[in-house]
Order: structure tokens, then C-alpha cells, then sequence
């Protein structure tokens, strides 16, 4: 099975990492772009050919998404299932996973793994429903992280939630109603961060299974925090405290 992906940098992670999934490669005519032209000769490099195409096919190939005048099509990566999950925790040593309940915005998706893969998230889990797909528009916001963390969709959250707890992983919600806030605590064993959406928050069971809530302290005007931006705040967090074990 084949995908379509767009956008230089995205195009270009994967062509460092992964040439031999590319089919074939689109650029726009009479472009006048020197990062793509930079790329064009790496594809080349790689033996690989380039068409070229109308800015019209490429919108059309895109549905209107940012393309910067390329567009491939590709072999599908590795499709992480459910039943990976523990194999995965069995070869970490201290498990850092993301758990986004119910992102719906491809771009809030793809912006979350981006700050996921520079945190050094080791699994970035979502529910099957009520959550975005990892379609082409995740995979160019989140510029290439999307073929570097393991993103896995499971049918009952609840339930996953439960079998991270009983792989004694620490599993931290965030909820602006809370008083304790991300800076008072522990984040430095096995753990398990969970956003929920910018407007709704965690799902009411997601929250039952929670070990902890917290809150990110806001000392402005304004209610929360995009949900991206958020998860960059967190992550980061954990990344501070860990990096003084």
C-alpha cells in the first residue's frame, strides 16, 4: 500500500532515513526554490527520478495543504498495532509515553508528535476513535517526527490505561481545575503524560485511571494553553527533571 506525503522538510526525513520507500516524486514546474533544488539533488543521488508537475495537481494531490512545491508518494511504514505495546515497555528502561485523548485537529496531532520526538517520547498512544488519523497533513506539521516515534491507536483507552498501571507506569493527567501544578512533582520514573483536548480535556474514564492531575500555572489572561503547546510544556518539563537524575 502506498501514501501520499508533501512538504521539504518531511519529504526529506525520510529520504535520510528510509529512500526505499519512495515510488515516485512530484515537483512543481519552473520552481524557484533553493531548498527544494538542494533536495532534487539528493533524490537524484538516491537513483531516484523526478517529475514534474502543475501547481493545480499538486493542490490537487494535497487537498490544499502547504506542499512547498513537492509531493511523493510512498510505501506505507511500519503500522503499529495494540498488541505491540507491551513489547515495546519491555525494552525500555524508563518508559516516557504520551497519551492524547481525544485530538481531533491533524495539525494539533502532528504538532504534539513534533514536541513528542524532540522530548524523546518513546510511544505517543491515541484512541482509535475521537482522535485524528495519521494522514499526510499530520505527517508534514509534524516535519518528519511521525516516522521516528511510534504512534499506536487502541480501541479502549481506558483499558490501555489500566495495563500501563499494572506495568507500574506512573500515569500523570493534566486538567486546569487542579491546584498542584507540573512543578511540584516527580516526573522522573516510568510515566505516562495525558492531554486531553483544548476544549473538552480528558474523557470523564480517562481521568478516573489517572494516578495524578496537574496543571500547567497560568498567570495571564488567558484560560488554557493550544494543545501543542501545552504538551511542549509538559514534555519539556520531564525532560528538565530528568536530565538532574
Amino acid at each position: 500500500m502506498s501514501e501520499i506525503i508533501y512538504g521539504i522538510h518531511t519529504i526529506k526525513v525520510l529520504l535520510d532515513h528510509e529512500p526505499q520507500r519512495f515510488l515516485e516524486i512530484f515537483i512543481q514546474k519552473n520552481h524557484n526554490n533553493n531548498r527544494l533544488q538542494t533536495l532534487v539533488s539528493q533524490v537524484r543521488t538516491c537513483g531516484l527520478a523526478v517529475q514534474y508537475a502543475s501547481r493545480k495537481w499538486l493542490d490537487s494531490q494535497t487537498k490544499g495543504g502547504i506542499h512547498q512545491n513537492i509531493v511523493a508518494r510512498v510505501r506505507k511504514g511500519r503500522q503499529y498495532q495494540e498488541s505491540d505495546l507491551l513489547l515495546f515497555l519491555s525494552n525500555i528502561k524508563i518508559p516516557f509515553l504520551l497519551i492524547l485523548d481525544g485530538i481531533t485537529d491533524p495539525h494539533n496531532l502532528g504538532a504534539c508528535l513534533r514536541s513528542a520526538d524532540a522530548a524523546g517520547v518513546d510511544i505517543v498512544i491515541i484512541p482509535r476513535n475521537r482522535s485524528a488519523s495519521l494522514n499526510a497533513t499530520v505527517k508534514k506539521v509534524a516535519s518528519g517526527a511521525a516516522e521516528n516515534v511510534p504512534l499506536i491507536q487502541v480501541t479502549n483507552l481506558a483499558r490501555t490505561l489500566q495495563l500501563l498501571k499494572e506495568q507500574n507506569i506512573y500515569i500523570v493527567g493534566t486538567s486546569g481545575k487542579v491546584k498542584e501544578n507540573i512543578y511540584q512533582n516527580n516526573l522522573t520514573g516510568p510515566i505516562a503524560l495525558v492531554m486531553g483536548s483544548e476544549g473538552r480535556g480528558m474523557n470523564y474514564l480517562t481521568r478516573k485511571y489517572c494516578d495524578k492531575l496537574i496543571r500547567i500555572p497560568m498567570v495571564g489572561i488567558v484560560y488554557s494553553l493550544n494543545i501543542s503547546v501545552a504538551a511542549g510544556v509538559c514534555l519539556f518539563e520531564v525532560v528538565r527533571q530528568r536530565s538532574f537524575i
